[in-house]
């Protein structure tokens, strides 16, 4: 059974930095891309960053230069270190799991960032 926890969410001022974590279990975790995605009220779930399963980090224009993704294959964590938030970074983010780009077929329930102006 897969399993993605998403922690480090929280209340933020802008200017802050905040660190995402996402531990998985039960998947082969060095074979699966990992990715971000964040869905603010009223609005659709957007891509953030995602790290390829062969190492390659890309990112939503919206936060490049601004957050990094990074995997620890031994510890089957990917996080997301958030810097220069925005409010408009408010959202809840989620942890996905996809298997040879078959689709993001696993979730996490998410985890609440407000970042206040």
């Amino acid at each position: 059974q897969v399993q993605l926890v998403e922690s480090g969410g929280g209340l933020v001022q802008a200017g802050d930095s905040l660190r995402l974590s996402c531990a998985a279990s039960g998947l082969t975790f060095s074979r699966y891309t990992m990715a971000w995605f964040r869905q603010a009220p009223g609005k659709e779930r957007d891509f953030v960053a995602r790290m390829h399963w062969f190492g390659r980090a890309t990112y939503a224009d919206s936060v490049k230069g601004r957050f990094t993704i990074s995997r620890d294959i031994s510890k089957n964590t990917v996080s997301l270190q958030m810097n220069s938030l925005l409010p408009e970074d408010t959202a809840v983010y989620y942890c996905a799991a996809d298997d040879s780009g078959r689709g993001y077929a696993y979730w996490g329930q998410g985890t609440q960032v407000t970042v206040s102006s």
